[in-house]
């Protein structure tokens, strides 16, 4: 049996421990103000097995990266190393 959480009008929320089949709540447990609201929340779910990726799953800024043409390193923030000659240059001076 589900828990399902409910709102009233004066913001108090309860939960109620009741079969789906069962009448929704219509009063406040708290107050007793009617009529109150089922509260919804997102599930989350992640499917896995051989059919699915992990980059199916990613962050936003590879999705991102990936609309703009750049390569999901270059959007990480990873520095290229500098060659030697470079080194020597920066050195230098």
């Amino acid at each position: 049996m589900p828990i399902y959480e409910y709102r009233c009008p004066q913001g108090h929320t309860f939960e109620l421990f009741q079969r789906m089949s069962d009448p929704p709540a219509s009063d406040c447990q708290i107050c007793g103000q009617s009529p109150v609201v089922k509260v919804l929340y997102p599930a989350a779910i992640h499917f896995k097995g051989s059919g699915f990726y992990s980059t199916d799953y990613g962050r936003g800024r590879r999705r991102e990266a990936a609309k703009d043409g750049e390569a999901p390193s270059a959007a990480e923030g990873e520095k290229k190393k500098p060659e030697k000659g470079e080194k020597k240059a920066a050195a230098e001076s």
